[in-house]
């Protein structure tokens, strides 16, 4: 996946060379904001979030942004041990459109965590750690033009560096596909816009 990326990167950078050449300069109609919200059903758990942003339209293809992530995870395993998890952090990510509907992003997280173990017995423990997670993957946007930064989007991503308590793995370090649906709504976007 990551060679497909590069591949369309480098691609779209030979694409963009002349129109690069007439844009120039801090564009406030270039901002962007949204959110998502995340919802992983897998054998024995869910995890639900919410992820707002905050962006620039670096190019008509390339979008980067901040992000703030909340995830609530919660498992129990076969032996009936049950996991709850919070996890709070900051986030950036880049998004590469190489059609106007399809793209493929790359986001950077670190997590601060609460992590609660509760015992079949009925007793419990608690940890609090951080932990970075890179996730990688690929989504559809309904609405987005050229030109025009507001649209609804679908994606599929997932945890490239797997560490210990990433929010996007199960107790038995399985990956847990990370699946988002959100929207983007251009800031002072007139209706439309040339980049």
């Amino acid at each position: 996946m990551l060679a497909v990326i590069l591949l369309n990167l480098s691609i779209l950078l030979k694409a963009q060379e002349e129109s690069d050449e007439k844009s120039g300069g801090f564009k406030k109609e270039n901002l962007f904001t949204g959110g998502n919200v995340i919802a992983s059903i897998y054998t024995g758990g869910t995890a639900l979030g919410v992820s707002p942003h905050f962006g620039y339209s670096i190019t008509s293809w390339l979008d980067a942004a901040v992000s703030l992530n909340f995830i609530y995870t919660g498992e129990r395993d076969v032996d009936n041990y049950k996991y709850r998890q919070t996890d709070l952090g900051p986030g950036a990510f880049v998004r590469i459109f190489p059609i106007d509907f399809l793209f493929v992003q790359a986001q950077y997280e670190h997590n601060f965590q609460k992590l609660k173990t509760i015992i079949p017995d009925g007793s419990s423990f608690k940890l609090k750690a951080d932990v970075n997670s890179l996730l990688l993957g690929a989504g559809f946007a309904s609405g987005r033009e050229h030109g025009n930064n507001t649209y609804y989007y679908f994606s599929l991503m997932f945890d490239a560096l797997q560490l210990e308590n990433s929010p996007y793995i199960d107790s038995h370090q399985r990956l847990i596909p990370v699946i988002r649906a959100g929207f983007n709504i251009g800031l002072f976007q007139g209706r439309r816009r040339n980049f």
